[in-house]
């Protein structure tokens, strides 16, 4: 495999929305709602892809301050690549764009939950949302 990894790169709503699909993150996300997709991507802080041939196979969205927490809202592989390292490289790649000690934070699709322990993230038992 030839992937090259990249955070300069932009990504399109359209493009956005078919690899969140092809990983199935596209249930627990507003994939009808272009508008929310689109705002999604332009406040992201960083943005991180996968691609191969020119494909995108992975991406990595996060809101963050740099310094103290960044909360990595999106980590999707397209499943045809999963299990071959790609979503802990998208992680780390995400933590050379981060100040030494920033903390990543997320809260785990529920098919993930044993992934997260296995790339070092620990469980936090206090974790709230307010819809």
């Amino acid at each position: 495999m030839n992937i090259k990894y990249t955070t300069t790169q932009k990504l399109t709503a359209d493009e956005f929305i078919n690899i969140l699909e092809r990983s199935t993150l596209g249930e627990r996300r507003p994939i009808d709602d272009k508008k929310c997709i689109q705002g999604m991507l332009d406040h992201a802080d960083i943005l991180a892809l996968a691609i191969e041939d020119g494909r995108i196979i992975g991406v990595a969205r996060a809101v963050t301050d740099f310094h103290y927490a960044c909360y990595l809202s999106d980590l999707a592989v397209d499943v045809a690549y999963q299990k071959k390292g790609i979503g802990q490289k998208l992680i780390d790649v995400v933590r050379e764009e981060l100040e030494m000690g920033c903390k990543i934070i997320l809260l785990s699709a529920p098919d993930a939950v044993t992934y997260y322990p296995k790339v070092g993230f620990t469980q936090h038992p206090s974790a709230w949302v307010l819809k």
